[in-house]
């Protein structure tokens, strides 16, 4: 075991090859580095506007779809179609919400949200109910939905749900009275954000604390040891947490709507389901430790945006920066259980 000098060099050692790696794709690509480097700082934590309106405002997304994929990971169930949950959350929660806007806040505002987490939920359930009736893997039938309800999202914003002039691919903006409240005057950071920490607490006390999360910790170990020496109902139990991750990401779908865009729209999600994956198996599933990788995914995120936009560095060589960092982190965990061990 390393003493906790031997610690911190190893933590050094990681961060300056990440500096090394950042620094000389800039360079390669032509790109003035410490403007590149600068921007990526200021864009995630330069100003109380970077961390309120832009690093937070995308961690919280994150955060409940991260939730949504590492509880289903716990219990061995491999949601990949966290995207799609999402996506129907999303969907759901704006119909709702164009329906209920003339209605009371402290009315309608819960059943928006509520809806959104019930279409997360019976997105889930499709793949739920496919592996239990016919053993389809809810890895492919998971990853097939979410192209499904990328689809649904297209022609619910080209049809149903589209602008009353029926020039623009979106839904009209939602009432104030079905939209998450800021957290702070003058930023973009709202009320979805606290329940999703709220949401991390909750789940981590669940799974340590209550027998029901211990069931769920023993399916995802070994099913046929759970269910032969523990007298654990195996398939129920991941059928039960399926449908749970699902809730989750319909929330996170519902909170995106009702706290950031106010409207749906095609490409409403850049892609948060699949980043949630790597959110939760960076935290090692861990529901308290999902919370500061999808912080550290959001700043990744509104960097690099302020890269490309300070900068003039290009999305995808921004991309590629995100994905260093991202490698950096998980050398550096390896390091750290591999001295644990």
């Amino acid at each position: 075991m390393r003493r906790p000098g031997e610690r911190w060099a190893v933590s050094a050692a990681t961060l300056l090859v990440i500096v090394a790696a950042v620094s000389a794709i800039l360079i390669a690509g032509g790109y003035d580095t410490s403007r590149a480097l600068t921007a990526l700082w200021n864009g995630a934590f330069g100003s109380p506007y970077a961390v309120l309106s832009a690093t937070l405002v995308r961690a919280t997304p994150l955060l409940f779809v991260g939730l949504a994929v590492g509880l289903a990971f716990r219990a061995g169930v491999l949601n990949i179609g966290a995207e799609g949950q999402l996506l129907a959350g999303a969907t759901t929660a704006a119909a709702v919400g164009l329906f209920l806007g003339g209605f009371p806040r402290p009315l309608a505002l819960p059943v928006v949200l509520i809806a959104g987490a019930a279409a997360g939920s019976a997105w889930a359930g499709v793949a739920a109910w496919l592996k239990q009736q016919f053993g389809v893997l809810e890895v492919i039938s998971t990853l097939m939905l979410n192209f499904v309800a990328a689809y649904m999202v297209s022609w619910a914003v080209r049809g149903p749900l589209q602008e009353p002039t029926h020039v623009y691919p979106q839904t009209v903006e939602l009432a104030d009275a079905v939209r998450l409240p800021a957290l702070f005057a003058g930023h973009r950071l709202h009320l979805g954000f606290l329940l999703g920490l709220a949401l991390a607490v909750a789940l981590w006390w669940f799974l340590m604390h209550t027998a029901a999360g211990f069931r769920v910790r023993a399916v995802g170990a070994g099913a046929s040891a759970a269910r032969s020496a523990g007298g654990i109902n195996a398939a129920r139990t991941a059928t039960l947490v399926f449908v749970a991750s699902g809730a989750l990401a319909g929330l996170g779908g519902a909170s995106e709507v009702t706290g950031v865009t106010f409207s749906l729209y095609e490409g409403i999600s850049p892609g948060y389901g699949y980043s949630a994956i790597a959110v939760a198996l960076l935290a090692r599933l861990h529901p308290l430790a999902i919370v500061a990788t999808a912080l550290l995914f959001g700043a990744l995120e509104s960097g690099a945006s302020a890269m490309q936009r300070d900068a003039n560095v290009p999305s995808v060589i921004a991309t590629v920066i995100e994905a260093l960092v991202v490698l950096g982190v998980l050398a550096l965990d390896h390091a750290r259980a591999s001295r644990e061990s």
